[in-house]
């Protein structure tokens, strides 16, 4: 194959695997602690099946995308098809049979994939029980793009912890919220973003697997940490409350998510909420994230306060952090942002009044 024809096929790879991107991003929200995925099968430069991982336990993309193709009655096709997926198949007995099984006993003769899996069970695995059956492996096409849409999952495993998101919103000024009163209710909450922000705020829960706050933070606001203005799982909802001060009356003690409690003197691991002990003596960041991979929750977005997103910065413990800001809003008073370190804006928005800047950890 001469450079011109090569380049020419590249093309088409990373036109079809854009493709599986878009498809895999129909799951955000509803795989964890799955990956996203997209499948597209490719016969004669016609797609004649497309298929992406939609829930947690249920079909992955490749048998969605192959069951398309012989419903819309390309049986025959099969056998001369190239299939795009944009992770690799998996070689291992889960929720659902071995994709790359499947692939095989339809007789798909190529298969071009994304990026390969970091999961111990398949990295590497499905690829070369493809080509130990003679199917026509080709692996790497928008490797880095593939490996971004799931950000999260990669962590998960590479890391051996979750992946973190901070988010605050803070005034033209940065201030993050109104002074700290110990006789104020919840009616006194300093509202910074206006309501389109606030709705994509929620569509950011409902991409997370969990979501934090520390103990003022569920005092002086009582939220609710629910995704009620977009769709998509309920985050499990966390709460650092080290003496056990919050009332088992605040939003978040409900029964609308499940709940755990990190504290210096209860472990309980039945029922809503769960409690969950950690040492005094020790980073309650680091006890915290360190829980969360042993329970296989894959992704966290820290909500507040001041002082424990500040400790997951001056800590290093974090890959992405949303700072809104109201371009509008000036408090004279108030508790100060926190201060991001080793940072790099990678993003930027406008929003009406509020500007959305995205950052990334130099770091982690």
């Amino acid at each position: 194959m001469n450079r011109l024809h090569l380049q020419i096929l590249m093309t088409h790879h990373k036109q079809y695997m854009q493709r599986c991107i878009q498809l895999a991003q129909k799951g955000a929200g509803y795989t964890a602690p799955n990956p996203m995925v997209g499948a597209v099968l490719v016969y004669d430069n016609m797609i004649i099946g497309e298929g992406w991982h939609q829930q947690y336990g249920e079909a992955h993309a490749e048998v969605n995308c192959i069951r398309q193709a012989i419903q819309n009655g390309h049986t025959n096709e099969l056998q001369h098809s190239t299939l795009y997926v944009s992770l690799e198949p998996c070689a291992h007995f889960g929720k659902t049979p071995p994709c790359a099984d499947l692939i095989i006993k339809h007789q798909l003769p190529k298969v071009v994939i994304g990026c390969r899996d970091p999961f111990t069970e398949v990295n590497g695995k499905g690829a070369e029980k493809l080509k130990a059956a003679g199917v026509e492996v080709t692996v790497g096409v928008l490797k880095k793009e593939c490996e971004e849409l799931n950000k999260r999952f990669f962590t998960f495993h590479q890391k051996q912890r979750p992946y973190i998101v901070l988010k605050w919103a803070q005034t033209k000024n940065k201030k993050i919220a109104a002074p700290i009163n110990p006789l104020a209710s919840a009616a006194q909450r300093l509202f910074i973003c206006n309501n389109f922000t606030n709705r994509l705020v929620h569509q950011w829960r409902s991409e997370e697997a969990s979501i934090l706050v520390a103990t003022n933070t569920a005092l002086m606001d009582d939220p609710q940490l629910t995704n009620r203005y977009s769709n998509g799982k309920q985050p499990v909802r966390l709460l650092l409350d080290k003496e056990l001060r919050v009332p088992s009356s605040a939003k978040l003690m409900n029964d609308d998510a499940a709940t755990i409690i990190f504290n210096y003197h209860k472990h309980q691991e039945q029922g809503q909420p769960e409690y969950y002990k950690i040492a005094e003596n020790a980073s309650a960041v680091h006890q915290i994230i360190n829980a969360l991979y042993q329970k296989n929750i894959q992704s966290v977005l820290v909500e507040g306060g001041s002082k424990l997103l500040q400790s997951f910065i001056d800590e290093g413990l974090w890959d992405e952090a949303r700072v809104i800001t109201n371009e509008e809003l000036i408090v004279d008073e108030g508790l100060n942002s926190p201060v991001l370190q080793n940072h790099q804006q990678i993003g930027e928005d406008q929003i009406l009044s509020d500007t959305l800047k995205v950052y990334r950890n130099l770091k982690s």
